[in-house]
């Protein structure tokens, strides 16, 4: 009876919300543009549900103008143009390129951004709690995360001291994630060789780079170029059987052996709570950058198998994720 009496007050909750949006008799323009392909992160269909909690609903009293770089960052100022003269009422971005493209070519119009590494200081805002200007939303944590990661590569993998790192060298917000990588590894008394890539053909020469000088571990830094080549990077470790650590639970499923980041639905549903916010009057200037809240560990026992690993039962009891 609790639980029912939970969901009910919920779904009157969203009844109200939507009530009072459908009073309100506006239409909202949301502009929705990533480096990344259409359909998803937050071209997917979660954002949409993420607004439908809030009172929401497509077409009614809310329109998504959605645009897709396809990995193609250079497209990313047009895109932000074309949302410009569409007149959104806000727009939100996913990775560090969008997000510059549109605090550089948007205007006064609200940015809430996502995926973008730390807003502060990549120059996005000009503090968590005050950001000022027109862009607010979720912030990285990018040392603790790489601290974090490297500790659960020694803790899976106890001989573990050099580690290669993976990330695009042309995205300011990964490259932030890499040289907090750097500095905690000499903290955990580990070494860290850079492998910076800015396109697909980089790979080879970091494959090769491995291969010569084998590292004992490797660590993606996730953004769209070592996503879309994700399967090139598992595919090498495991021939060449390293253990390796990437950003996000669904390069476990694909066959990473470990992930260990923050949950990106939850990160999506804390960017639609902000824009919320600001569609209904509050400033972004105003509204502190968030910091992510939930975080998973996933991990491949099958992977972990192909590779002659043992995953600690200390690891696995703390894992949010577990791939067999």
């Amino acid at each position: 009876m609790a639980l029912r009496g939970v969901v009910f007050a919920a779904a009157g909750l969203a009844l109200l919300q939507f009530g009072a949006l459908a009073q309100s008799g506006k239409m909202y323009r949301v502009g929705l543009v990533s480096v990344s392909v259409p359909d998803n992160g937050i071209l997917g269909p979660g954002l949409v549900r993420d607004f439908a909690k809030r009172g929401y609903a497509v077409d009614r009293n809310i329109i998504f103008e959605r645009r897709a770089a396809e990995g193609h960052p250079d497209r990313l100022p047009g895109l932000v143009d074309e949302l410009v003269g569409d007149h959104v009422d806000l727009i939100i971005t996913q990775s560090y390129p969008a997000a510059a493209a549109a605090k550089e070519r948007a205007g006064k119009i609200p940015i809430v951004v996502t995926n973008s590494g730390d807003p502060v200081a990549t120059g996005l805002a000009a503090s968590l709690s005050h950001p000022g200007g027109n862009v607010t939303g979720v912030s990285d944590v990018a040392s603790e995360l790489s601290a974090k990661r490297l500790a659960l590569l020694k803790e899976a993998v106890p001989s573990v001291r050099v580690v290669a790192v993976l990330w695009n060298a042309d995205d300011l917000g990964m490259t932030l994630r890499y040289r907090a990588a750097e500095v905690q590894a000499k903290r955990l008394g580990m070494q860290i060789v850079p492998l910076g890539v800015r396109a697909p053909d980089d790979f080879d020469a970091a494959f090769a780079a491995m291969a010569e000088k084998p590292p004992d571990a490797i660590l993606m830094v996730t953004d769209i170029l070592t996503v879309l080549n994700r399967k090139r990077v598992i595919d090498f470790a495991a021939a060449h059987r390293l253990p390796a650590i990437y950003e996000y639970a669904f390069l476990a499923h694909d066959g990473g052996l470990m992930a260990y980041g923050p949950n990106l639905d939850a990160i999506f549903d804390r960017a639609a709570g902000l824009a919320d916010q600001i569609l209904k009057g509050a400033s972004p200037a105003d509204l502190p950058l968030e910091l992510p809240a939930r975080f998973d560990l996933a991990v491949n026992l099958e992977t972990a198998k192909a590779l002659g690993l043992t995953i600690p039962e200390s690891i696995l009891v703390r894992a949010d994720d577990v791939i067999e």
